[in-house]
C-alpha cells in the first residue's frame, strides 16, 4: 500500500477521501484513482531522467481512461499506442500525434492510415509484411512513414509467459538475426524513413538485468547499422517495470533509469521509455462489496459484486491483489434479512460469474459481514483496460480522486446500453 492510500482511524482512504464514502456515492463495483500517485510516478521518471534528451511515452494499454491520458498529456508525456482506438483516445485526451508511437503485430491498413494522417512519431514495425504494407500505404497516400524496428532480443524477462514478449518463441518484434538485413531493405523502401530502434521485452520485469541485457544486443545493432551508414535518431527501450502486487522487490524508478543511462553512457540517440504498469497499477483499487458469505465442506467464500469481467488479472494470470476491507472494525448492520455474521476466517473471495474461474483472490484472511466494502488493491493498470461485459454486467464506474473531491469519470454502464446496438431479425 502506497502514501496515496492509506488508513485514518480504521477507516482506508485514498488521498483524503474515504473509500466507503466513495462507495456508498458511486456504488460498486467501481475502480478509484489517486491523481497524487499518478502524477507523482510521472515526475519519478522525469526526474530520473533529467539532463538526457528523452520521451516518456505512457503504454495507453495499460489504463485508458481519457482523464488518465489527459493527466499525463499535461505533464508533457508521449504515448505508446497499439490500435488505432488507443489513438483516437490520445487525441480526444489532449495529447498530440508527434509524441504517439505506434506498436503492435497486426496493424491494420485502416489504422496506418489513420496514424499518417495524424501525424505520429513512429511506427515500430514488427514483419517484413507490415513493413510492405506501410511503404503501400505511405505512398497510396504521398506520405513518408517514420519507422523503426521493434526487435526481438531473445532475452528472458523471467516473468509470467503470457507477458513476456522478448524471447524467439514470442509473436511480437522482428528476430534479431534478422534485423540487420531488414533495416537495409527498409532503408531502400521510398515511402519510409528510418529514425530509430524500438525493444521490449516483457512486463512485470523485478530486475533490471534483463532490460540490461537487452540494451546492450540493441546497441551492438545500432552500432552495426551506423558503420553501413543507418544512423538511428532515437532508441525505443520499451516499458515493463513492475510494481509491488505482494512480496515482490522490483527496483525503484531511479534504479531502473540508472541502469539504462549506465548501458546508453557516451550515446546521443534520444531515449524513449515506455512505461504502463509502473505509473497506475498502484494508483488504484477497485471496491466491491460482500454480497453473500457461504461456507462449504472444505472452503468459505466470500462472494462479492466484483467478477473476473471486471478485473481479468486473476483468472487469466492467476495474478495476486491484496485484498483488504475499508473498514478496520466492523460497520453497523446493514439491514439485509436482519442477520449480520463478522468473523475472520480463510475465504476464497470470487464473484458472481458463472465460471469456476471466476474469483478476485484465493485463501485470503478476512473479518467480514455481507454488506461490507472490500478494496483490491494495485488495481489500476489492466483492470478496467481488459474489462468485459460478459454475463451482461455492465462495466464498472471509474473515480479519479483529487485531494478531498471524488470526480467521476466514466459512468457505470446500463444494460440498455450493452444491447442498444443490436437488431432482432424479422
Amino acid at each position: 500500500m502506497n502514501d496515496h492510500f492509506h488508513f485514518q482511524q480504521d477507516r482506508l482512504f485514498v488521498e483524503n477521501v474515504a473509500l466507503d464514502d466513495i462507495a456508498q456515492r458511486f456504488g460498486t463495483p467501481c475502480y478509484v484513482y489517486s491523481r497524487a500517485a499518478l502524477i507523482d510516478g510521472y515526475r519519478q521518471f522525469a526526474e530520473a531522467f533529467k539532463g538526457r534528451d528523452h520521451l516518456i511515452c505512457y503504454a495507453v494499454k495499460a489504463n485508458s481512461n481519457i482523464a488518465i491520458l489527459n493527466q499525463f498529456a499535461r505533464l508533457g508525456a508521449g504515448f505508446d499506442i497499439v490500435s488505432g482506438g488507443e489513438l483516437q483516445r490520445v487525441l480526444a485526451a489532449g495529447g498530440t500525434a508527434d509524441k504517439v508511437v505506434f506498436s503492435g503485430v497486426g496493424k491494420s491498413e485502416a489504422e496506418m492510415r489513420q496514424a499518417l494522417e495524424a501525424g505520429i512519431l513512429c511506427f515500430n514495425v514488427e514483419s517484413p509484411s507490415e513493413l510492405d504494407r506501410l511503404n503501400e500505404v505511405a505512398g497510396s497516400m504521398g506520405k513518408i512513414a517514420p519507422i523503426s524496428l521493434r526487435v526481438n532480443p531473445d532475452v528472458d524477462a523471467k516473468t509470467h509467459p503470457y507477458i513476456s514478449t522478448g524471447l524467439k518463441q514470442n509473436k511480437f518484434g522482428v528476430a534479431y538475426t534478422e534485423a540487420f538485413d531488414l533495416y537495409r531493405k527498409a532503408a531502400a523502401m521510398p515511402h519510409l524513413r528510418i529514425t530509430g530502434m524500438d525493444c521490449h521485452i516483457g512486463s512485470q520485469l523485478t530486475e533490471t538485468s534483463p532490460f540490461i541485457a537487452a540494451a546492450e544486443k540493441v546497441l551492438a545493432l545500432v552500432d552495426r547499422l551506423a558503420a553501413s551508414g543507418i544512423v538511428l535518431e532515437h532508441l525505443d527501450l520499451g516499458g515493463g517495470l513492475g510494481i509491488c502486487y505482494d512480496d515482490e522487490t522490483p527496483p525503484s524508478i531511479a534504479a531502473y533509469a540508472q541502469a539504462l543511462l549506465g548501458a546508453l553512457s557516451g550515446r546521443t540517440e534520444k531515449l524513449i521509455v515506455e512505461p504502463g504498469r509502473v505509473l497506475v497499477g498502484n494508483a488504484g483499487v477497485l471496491l466491491t462489496r460482500v454480497e453473500y458469505l457461504k461456507h462449504g465442506e472444505e472452503k468459505n467464500f466470500a462472494i462479492v459484486d466484483a467478477a473476473m469481467n471486471d478485473l481479468m488479472r486473476p483468472a487469466l494470470y492467476d495474478a495476486y491483489h491484496d485484498i483488504v476491507s475499508v473498514t478496520r472494525k466492523p460497520s453497523p448492520a446493514s439491514g439485509r434479512g436482519g442477520e449480520r455474521e463478522v468473523q475472520s476466517l480463510i475465504f476464497e473471495v470470487v464473484g458472481p460469474i458463472c465460471e469456476t474461474g471466476d474469483f478476485l483472490g484465493h485463501a485470503r484472511q478476512l473479518g467480514v459481514a455481507a454488506g461490507d466494502v472490500l478494496a483490491v488493491m494495485s488495481a489500476g493498470a489492466y483492470g478496467m483496460s481488459m474489462s468485459s461485459n460478459y454475463n451482461t454486467r455492465p462495466r464498472a464506474a471509474e473515480v479519479m480522486v483529487d485531494g478531498t473531491v471524488a470526480h467521476l469519470i466514466r459512468e457505470r454502464e446500463t444494460v440498455r446500453q450493452l444491447y442498444a446496438a443490436e437488431k432482432i431479425v424479422a
